[in-house]
């Protein structure tokens, strides 16, 4: 508990800070869930939200708390956010079901979802594992239903070395409030763990799993950007 404690005031420091542009993420992700929600009126009070890595909903717990939805259901590799995300969601008028594990596994068993929503998680799958993944999403997802994904992403041809050391440039250039040793585990972290799709490959991919693809935000760092994707006609 001491250590998630510590990784999770390193987390709200970032949020905080706008480091990883959370704000202009949110936004982007609200706008894009409410036009669903708007353009299908005969879904609201029923629609079923999917929320993958959904975190302690600090930012979206109140999105969501907004939208209409007849479910919601989180899942995050975190048992510890949990509580906190279910307090984020206060008295909510829709049912709510949270749980411990992988996104991945979670979504194979998943079916007739309207709205999936991902941010900043799926970024920690290998290639081979993202085209795995949006196949299996692509299976559990409503023919009119979309999957809002917010996530960091290199540049075209970029090589994963190359974007590495520009954001560990960023890290430690720009995440002042966050001591050195904490800075440098999380450069450590994503030089281990991070593997963020090129932008146009992982569009090829989710179009051969079946999907459209919609570009709906960039940040100003060439990495964060959110996506709208819809089943192909």
């Amino acid at each position: 508990m001491e250590f998630f404690e510590r990784q999770w005031r390193t987390y709200r420091e970032i949020v905080d800070h706008d480091w990883m542009q959370h704000r202009g993420i949110t936004t982007a992700a609200t706008e894009a869930l409410r036009s669903w929600m708007a353009q299908h009126p005969e879904r609201r009070g029923k629609a079923l939200l999917l929320d993958l890595g959904c975190g302690d909903l600090a930012l979206m717990g109140p999105v969501f708390g907004g939208l209409g939805l007849g479910s919601y259901v989180g899942v995050d590799l975190t048992a510890q956010v949990l509580p906190l995300a279910r307090a984020a969601l206060g008295r909510s008028a829709f049912d709510v079901s949270l749980h411990h594990g992988d996104v991945s596994t979670f979504i194979a068993t998943q079916h007739d979802v309207d709205l999936v929503h991902a941010s900043l998680v799926l970024h920690h799958l290998s290639d081979d594992d993202k085209a795995v993944f949006l196949t299996d999403l692509h299976r559990a997802v409503r023919p009119d239903g979309a999957f809002v994904w917010a996530d960091v992403f290199r540049e075209p041809d970029e090589a994963r070395a190359d974007y590495v050391a520009r954001y560990a440039e960023r890290i430690r250039r720009d995440w002042y409030a966050i001591n050195d040793d904490d800075r440098e585990a999380i450069v450590t972290h994503m030089s281990t763990f991070d593997f963020p799709a090129d932008r146009e490959e992982i569009v090829y991919t989710a179009r051969q799993a079946g999907w459209d693809w919609q570009w709906l935000w960039q940040g100003r760092h060439q990495a964060e950007a959110v996506a709208l994707l819809t089943p192909a006609v």
